[in-house]
């Protein structure tokens, strides 16, 4: 339990001291006026409290990642608290919070353009159409995990109808006010994702089940060949540590929030919060199988379904009104991520037509074709579904991390906060590419390497030439 208590004390830390600096290196102004003070509409640019703003940007972000990603990341053993831990801290919650800051200063418009800003029209026109996909995969995904867990737990109630109600609530929530479903139930939501962490926790620290400690960096994955650490670790946990979906969603609650002050715990909390949730269940997962060989056994026995081990964990450590809290816990988190990711969707397109969303046709048109193609990835296998959303999503963190560097290195700020992280996922999305079956499938892993580092490289380079361009655009509504 040693390791697993210094983990959950450094991120605690973190926000404290970490999350101040980077407070600091932002040159954040309470003073600044937040795009809702200047651009309040009554649809998507509306003042919401720092309570609600940080539970919504929470659920946002939170999904299945955190729990599922987890527990299959637990696999690999206790390295995979080193990852969640030191990844949250310097990758992820770096990534949401100056990320966050950026989009602030720019109006709280969506990723895409503010990553066309500081890298480029050609990579902005990349990261729409790779943006909306994501989005769209997102809530695809989002639809049919949650469907799949409600049927187990009320199986009165088929999948296929599930996929239909859940689908009603997200054209609900995406064009709604965002004050008038989200803003209203994601507050009971946040309890049920909050004690459900907290039930775990509590397990876990009555120590009836001993949690590994990392004491070398063995891979325990049943075949450690076909699924080596580097990098298949950093992509099957994602959003307990870094997720690129994270910032498309930061474009939501940075039209929400009335004070620059309020983004540390917005951000930087709320990706402290998740990683928090994930080092839990990756914990408890190993805890539970009693190690991590006899945690991958019993899922490949149970065809690699995480749900099954969130179910199964759930009923023996926390009785029946912890189970059904925990489930609810597990049902909620990606239900508020799809809502959402189908919501970024839609503000993306708008952004990119210059489309006004007050009026609610508007939002209607725009709408509805996103909703057509993600139910139409539903009918796809989940497996294949999720391989590709897990690289998309990594693949989408390296860039949005080449764009903070850049945003940093224009202010003469400390760029290797950022740096850093960037070259770490360019390499592990390009490597993934490079040995994965679903691409490539390279099988010298060696070659595999020494190609991932060239595009490194390059990318690093073609980053580097946007620092110093030859018009400096200003940050407040400063968009070209």
């Amino acid at each position: 339990m040693v390791t697993f208590l210094i983990c959950l004390a450094l991120l605690v830390t973190a926000y404290f001291t970490y999350g101040r600096y980077l407070e600091r290196l932002a040159d954040v102004n309470p003073d600044r006026k937040t795009p809702v003070e200047r651009m309040e509409d009554g649809v998507d640019y509306i003042r919401l409290p720092r309570w609600r703003v940080f539970l919504i940007q929470l659920l946002n972000i939170a999904g299945t990642g955190p729990i599922f990603g987890a527990i299959l990341g637990a696999c690999f053993g206790p390295i995979a608290f080193l990852w969640i831990t030191l990844g949250g801290i310097f990758f992820g919650a770096m990534h949401d919070f100056l990320s966050g800051m950026m989009i602030m200063r720019h109006d709280g418009r969506s990723l895409p353009e503010i990553i066309g800003i500081y890298l480029g029209i050609p990579a902005r026109t990349v990261v729409r159409v790779f943006s909306i996909v994501l989005m769209v995969l997102v809530g695809a995904v989002f639809i049919l995990s949650p469907a799949a867990l409600l049927s187990n737990m009320v199986p009165v109630i088929s999948k296929d109808i599930w996929v239909w109600i859940i689908l009603a609530y997200y054209i609900l929530a995406t064009m709604l006010p965002v004050d008038k479903v989200i803003g209203k139930v994601y507050p009971v939501f946040g309890v049920a994702l909050v004690a459900m962490a907290a039930g775990l926790l509590g397990v876990l620290l009555t120590g009836q089940y001993p949690i590994p400690e990392l004491t070398n960096l063995h891979n325990y994955q049943l075949d450690p060949e076909a699924l080596p650490i580097v990098p298949t670790l950093f992509i099957t946990i994602a959003c307990g540590a870094i997720s690129g979906f994270h910032a498309t969603q930061s474009p939501l609650m940075a039209r929400c929030i009335t004070s620059e002050k309020k983004c540390r715990s917005v951000f930087y909390g709320s990706m402290i919060s998740e990683s928090i949730i994930a080092l839990i269940w990756a914990a408890i997962a190993m805890a539970f199988f009693h190690g991590p060989t006899e945690l991958g056994e019993q899922l490949a026995a149970n065809g690699g379904n995480a749900a099954w081990a969130v179910d199964v964990i759930s009923n023996t450590t926390l009785g029946k009104v912890g189970a059904v809290l925990a489930l609810l816990g597990v049902v909620v988190a990606p239900i508020t991520s799809g809502d959402t990711a189908f919501r970024g969707a839609r503000l993306i397109v708008a952004d990119i037509f210059n489309i006004d969303q007050r009026p609610i046709l508007k939002r209607f048109a725009v709408c509805i074709p996103l909703f057509v193609v993600g139910y139409a990835i539903t009918l796809i296998n989940f497996d294949i579904v999720w391989r590709y959303f897990a690289w998309a999503n990594q693949t989408l963190a390296a860039v949005v991390l080449w764009t903070i560097y850049v945003w940093l290195a224009r202010r003469n700020s400390n760029y290797w906060v950022a740096l850093v992280p960037a070259v770490a996922m360019t390499f592990v999305v390009t490597c993934f590419v490079f040995v994965s079956p679903q691409f490539f499938g390279i099988e010298n892993r060696v070659l595999a390497f020494i190609l991932a580092g060239i595009t490194t490289i390059g990318f690093g380079f073609l980053a580097n030439t946007r620092v110093n361009p030859k018009v400096i655009i200003p940050e407040e509504g400063g968009l070209a």
